[in-house]
């Protein structure tokens, strides 16, 4: 059953309750360190992934908050979102795609994530997303670089009308996230036939890849299959795991999980 005070607990979040910008932030970046994103929970799901979407709060909560698995983007942003509007914020969802290897972009309907109207400004908050990506909610202000833990964000308008949220760290140029139209969404949108998510899905449910990550302090751990994405102060690291135990070791470290059993 959802409960305020023990979700603030599992978050290890004492501070104040008011609805501010600090206090969005602080849930924010404590919510990522504290709860995993997990895509194994995908493959049961097969090529229905969003078949869930309209969560049901408390069962995803007693799951996820006190049971201490992961979950995937709509749980996790369904979650937080329920939190933040206890403590009186303005929320809603919006939909975006997310930028692919090869620089495209999936459906726009592919990733739910959530946001927040505070003191007239508009506030993109994702705890969802593996990543690599914000720690703390970002402003959508077009082209204003907002500055994280060494790594810069920006929100930009793309030629198609959508808005594009662009990361750069200490090396390198700006590279895209994911794009977004500032459409309110519900989550009955997900529901609706679409062969475009259609089709994603099967390509996702071929792969059999699976993504767990978690955020730490200033950084974060992103498992791909067997590559391990480490991003801290700006900069980010791949390498491949081909040793089975060490394998284990950092899947259970970012499920938090005894090795044994992971």
């Amino acid at each position: 059953m959802f409960d305020t005070a023990a979700y603030l607990k599992a978050l290890d979040y004492d501070g104040p309750l008011d609805p501010t910008a600090d206090t969005l932030r602080e849930l924010h970046r404590r919510h990522l360190i504290a709860i995993p994103y997990d895509s194994s929970l995908n493959t049961a799901r097969g090529e229905a992934l969003w078949a869930g979407v309209d969560i049901d709060v408390d069962a995803v909560f007693d799951a996820v908050v006190l049971g201490g698995r992961g979950g995937v983007c709509y749980e996790l942003n369904g979650l937080f979102l329920a939190l933040l509007r206890e403590l009186g914020y303005e929320t809603g969802l919006f939909a975006a795609g997310i930028r692919q290897v090869d620089d495209s972009f999936g459906p726009d309907l592919e990733h739910v994530l959530g946001f927040v109207r505070l003191d007239g400004e508009l506030w993109l908050v994702d705890v969802g997303f593996v990543g690599p990506s914000y720690l703390e909610p970002l402003r959508v202000v077009p082209d204003e670089v907002q500055p994280q833990f060494g790594t810069d964000f920006r929100v930009v308008r793309a030629d198609t009308g959508h808005h594009v949220v662009q990361r750069r760290g200490r090396v390198g140029d700006w590279r895209a996230v994911y794009r977004f139209h500032p459409r309110p969404r519900a989550f009955a949108d997900w529901l609706v036939p679409s062969p475009e998510l259609d089709r994603f899905a099967r390509a996702l449910a071929g792969s059999g890849i699976v993504v767990r990550g978690r955020a730490f302090e200033g950084g974060q751990r992103i498992l791909i299959g067997t590559r391990l994405v480490v991003v801290e102060d700006g900069t980010e690291r791949l390498r491949g795991l081909a040793d089975p135990e060490e394998h284990a070791r950092v899947l259970a470290e970012i499920l938090r999980k005894d090795a044994a059993t992971a």
